[in-house]
């Protein structure tokens, strides 16, 4: 079986979205006195991805202000992409964030994670990039598996499965990638949960359970 050989992959956090259901303002507010994209930032920093992009949407210069007011270098390598018009939906983003992240010299993987996951686990980012080195060529994608529920982020989307994810339409994520052909994607199992924040209680629950 023939398999990866470049151990460079690079990074997408996704945190556009208006935050509707939250009341605006989510990925800004503030779990353990941080803002949400600033955990995820800082566990995709863990991992020494190759490139860093973060996508943001219209509320762009305030979720700016909010990472550089936690950590003055929390944007410091990190090419920022803004989506004029991410009302269009998720997949609008992912296609800005992926075509950003996997511009010449093209990375072996790209690990997509949610801006509105703070407790997505650095090990897990790390475990994600380690794996594009040995994934098979044809292999579309790596998931992990979690213990603890059914959610598949983030995500290595491997160089066979960005033409699916540059394709993608309206509000849905990489789902249809995954399922475009599930022999082609990779389960990496991995203890615990994932959990997004959409709403206030969301976040409430979190602040109230342990790390």
């Amino acid at each position: 079986m023939t398999v990866r050989q470049d151990p460079a992959v690079a990074g997408l956090v996704l945190a556009a979205g208006a935050g509707v259901r939250f009341g605006g303002g989510k990925v800004r507010a503030l779990l353990d006195g941080r803002p949400l994209a600033a955990h995820v930032l800082a566990a995709a920093r863990s991992a020494s991805l190759d490139r860093l992009v973060l996508v943001l949407g219209r509320d762009a210069l305030a979720v700016r202000a909010a990472l550089l007011a936690d950590d003055p270098a929390a944007l410091d390598g990190v090419l920022v992409a803004v989506n004029p018009a991410p009302e269009r939906g998720l997949a609008s983003s992912l296609r800005l964030g992926v075509a950003a992240a996997t511009a010449a010299p093209p990375p072996a993987g790209l690990v997509v994670l949610l801006g509105d996951q703070p407790r997505v686990r650095p090990g897990v980012v790390a475990a994600l990039a380690s794996a594009a080195a040995g994934a098979p060529v044809d292999a579309l994608a790596v998931v992990p598996a979690y213990a603890g529920d059914g959610a598949p982020n983030p995500v290595l989307v491997l160089p066979a499965g960005w033409p699916l994810a540059a394709a993608l339409e309206g509000d849905r994520g990489l789902g249809p990638v995954l399922a475009a052909d599930p022999r082609r994607v990779v389960r990496m199992p991995v203890p615990g949960d994932n959990p997004d924040v959409d709403t206030p209680a969301d976040l409430a629950a979190l602040e109230r359970s342990p790390r």
